[in-house]
């Protein structure tokens, strides 16, 4: 046993809290395709990295090496396990990411369950992180050229923020109550371009039942982001989107002589003038101030606490999906662990430090 992992320490019971959430990830996500179940499981990997990355280790084989010089840690705390050989975990390391995403839904899930967390209001947002390697610049990208060192998986992303990233993003769901901790909720990674209007539609069918407000940022400003939170005429979901609109090309002009607005054009704006009428109410308004208070400084203190403010950790969309969705998965354990000893705060650093 090493001299930083000893029985009742902090590390340990971060890494028996986050056995039973692995398991229960991989079995809500079961490995699909061809081919004979591999003999360590899923979950395994997903530990390894987990405490990994709470450790910053920022390499898949600073990873690697740290679990081999504690290789009697690994046989205590994982017991009837085998200690991946290295091109095991290097392989599966790119494919882990999905089983992170199915944690982060059931650790929000239980938040709520267990009243550490209110989903009465969420609030969302997409935020960039720069990649390794040189810039590749859009003369040199339509030319097919790629320089030296650059990471050929990241894009170029703009945000008022961060202005323009080229990269890779996150994008989280989180708790916006008046008061009380900000909980992640729900979580994706991908590359700086992608568009957030596309990427929040897979994750808005997952919101708690609780949730009957949803802020989000003029950029996820659509038809479709709408329906999907509040429904359409047919069947509402008695769920509210607060988000700022954007002005359209013909928003308040005059409508050519001769010209017909479709039924369905008729039915999109519809919805649409009522989600902004809530919007500039009164209680819309107040709602939405919760978001500057919540999701963004969220994203602020996961890349201190993570060392993503200056760029990823490592190269390749799969192997950053994995990283930065271990960081949230962890975050959302070290928020679990201060609850469940009665210290229901967000100040997670002195936690990170202890390690």
């Amino acid at each position: 046993m090493s001299k930083y992992a000893k029985d009742g320490t902090l590390l340990e019971e971060l890494v028996a809290m986050s056995i039973p959430v692995c398991q229960e990830a991989e079995s809500g996500c079961p490995r699909q395709g061809p081919g004979r179940k591999p003999i360590i499981p899923e979950w395994v990997i997903a530990v390894m990295i987990m405490v990994a990355v709470m450790l910053k280790k920022k390499t898949k084989s600073a990873q690697y090496v740290w679990w081999r010089e504690h290789a009697a840690d690994f046989a205590r705390w994982l017991p009837g396990q085998a200690l991946p050989a290295r091109s095991t975990f290097f392989d599966r390391y790119r494919r882990v990411h999905r089983l992170y995403r199915q944690a982060i839904m059931l650790q929000g899930q239980e938040a709520v369950k267990q009243g550490w967390a209110d989903a009465k209001c969420v609030a969302g947002d997409k935020s960039l992180v720069a990649g390794q390697g040189p810039d590749w610049n859009a003369p040199d990208r339509k030319k097919g050229h790629v320089p030296r060192g650059v990471d050929v998986d990241t894009t170029w992303g703009f945000s008022t923020y961060d202005g323009w990233v080229q990269g890779y993003s996150f994008e989280v769901i989180v708790t916006a109550p008046a008061q009380g901790v900000v909980w992640p909720l729900l979580a994706s990674v991908d590359t700086a371009s992608r568009s957030e209007q596309k990427t929040i539609l897979d994750k808005l069918p997952q919101l708690p039942e609780p949730t009957k407000f949803v802020l989000l940022d003029s950029g996820y400003d659509s038809n479709a982001v709408g329906e999907t939170v509040e429904g359409n005429d047919e069947q509402r979901t008695g769920r509210r989107l607060l988000c700022p609109p954007v002005p359209r090309p013909n928003t308040n002009k005059p409508r050519q002589p001769g010209s017909r607005e479709t039924r369905k054009r008729q039915h999109h704006r519809r919805l649409r003038d009522t989600r902004q009428t809530f919007f500039k109410s009164r209680r819309g308004r107040a709602l939405y101030k919760r978001r500057s208070k919540t999701v963004e400084p969220f994203h602020a203190q996961l890349k201190h606490l993570f060392e993503l403010e200056a760029r990823v950790w490592q190269r390749g969309l799969d192997n950053n999906c994995t990283t930065i969705l271990a960081a949230i998965a962890s975050y959302q354990l070290l928020l679990t662990y201060n609850h469940q000893n009665q210290r229901p705060s967000a100040h997670l650093q002195h936690l990170l430090d202890a390690l």
